[in-house]
């Protein structure tokens, strides 16, 4: 299955908000909530895209005629590539009928672990996409990274001890979804932690902890005092404030402050492996990819997914060939301006 016939057979199935573009750039959906567009004005979403776009490559292919590997290495396990599915829930809300939580993370987690990859899996209001999506995440080996929201401690307790049932390598926490409506006014509460309560956190989660949504220096270095082992350079897709930076421009800042101490992720706007190249020589370790693993997995299920990670490998491999990288530890910043 050839990714245009993926992106195709989504067109035929997705709700009314996604459009499943050739190119998921944020645009056709611009400031729709509900729906996979960005908060506000929109704008975040786009210009996520665009940064990536105004990096450019250095060719070099003077250099030994060597094959290239793009595998890669977490938290002691291995991967085919440093790309991962992005956790994203309310599917039935957002991108229409055929798949609710459940039966998207499923198909997610399966797919992606075949792939030779992971998946970061969602949470919800309803305990049952949890408990659904860590179960997944047990049968595929606990290759999967379940996501947990800003619960109060006793919430993400129990959400913890799925978890540490499933076999999960590692958790997170999209901490910026203290900013999504749905999240506001809730009983008992969530939302922002302090370095304190964070801290308590990743004690409590009992595998090495990624927390996502870090948009500036000051915030990776309070993850780092709260002894995360990773954190995700995002602004949520655009999704919880407007007017925000891309995820481009503050990476490398970031990277650099803290790279050394903690697993460096980054998303918003990746959409291609020459995207995935860009990113790691401003510092990531790896990338998170969210809206276009939701029309694979619509326009062809487990398929689909196998469709786009062959397209996203394929170019990583011919962009770190075409730059003189042989292995992902050889892409340095000098491969892009």
């Amino acid at each position: 299955m050839l990714y245009e016939e993926v992106l195709a057979n989504a067109r035929t199935c997705m709700g009314e908000y996604c459009k499943a573009c050739p190119v998921c750039n944020g645009k056709a959906c611009r400031n729709q909530i509900p729906g996979p567009g960005a908060k506000g004005s929109g704008t975040v979403a786009i210009r996520n895209y665009d940064k990536w776009q105004e990096i450019c490559l250095n060719m070099d292919t003077i250099c030994e005629n060597q094959p290239v590997s793009t595998a890669f290495g977490l938290f002691g396990q291995q991967f085919a590539a440093p790309i991962f599915a992005a956790p994203i829930g309310a599917m039935k809300l957002h991108y229409g009928d055929k798949y609710d939580d459940l039966q998207y993370n499923d198909i997610l987690v399966s797919a992606c672990a075949d792939a030779g990859i992971a998946a970061f899996t969602g949470d919800g209001t309803n305990p049952a996409v949890m408990e659904a999506a860590t179960r997944a995440i047990g049968q595929k080996g606990g290759k999967g990274i379940p996501t947990v929201k800003p619960w109060d401690i006793n919430t993400l307790k129990e959400k913890f001890s799925l978890v540490k049932e499933s076999g999960s390598f590692a958790a997170a926490m999209d901490i910026d979804a203290a900013g999504l409506p749905f999240l506001k006014n809730l009983t008992p509460p969530a939302g922002s932690k302090s370095v304190e309560e964070l801290a308590g956190i990743v004690a409590e989660a009992g595998v090495p902890f990624i927390v996502k949504g870090i948009m500036t220096v000051k915030g990776a270095l309070k993850a780092k005092q709260a002894n995360a082992a990773g954190i995700v350079v995002s602004n949520h897709g655009g999704r919880v404030l407007d007017q925000c930076p891309a995820t481009a421009e503050v990476l490398e800042e970031i990277a650099a402050a803290v790279g050394k101490d903690m697993k460096i992720f980054v998303d918003g706007g990746i959409r291609s492996g020459v995207d995935v190249f860009k990113a790691l020589a401003l510092g990531a370790d790896a990338v998170l990819i969210g809206r276009p693993f939701v029309s694979a997995v619509y326009g062809g299920g487990a398929e689909g997914v196998a469709a786009y990670m062959a397209k996203l490998t394929a170019e990583l491999e011919d962009t770190m060939a075409m730059c003189g990288a042989h292995s992902l530890e050889e892409i340095s910043r000098d491969m892009v301006r």
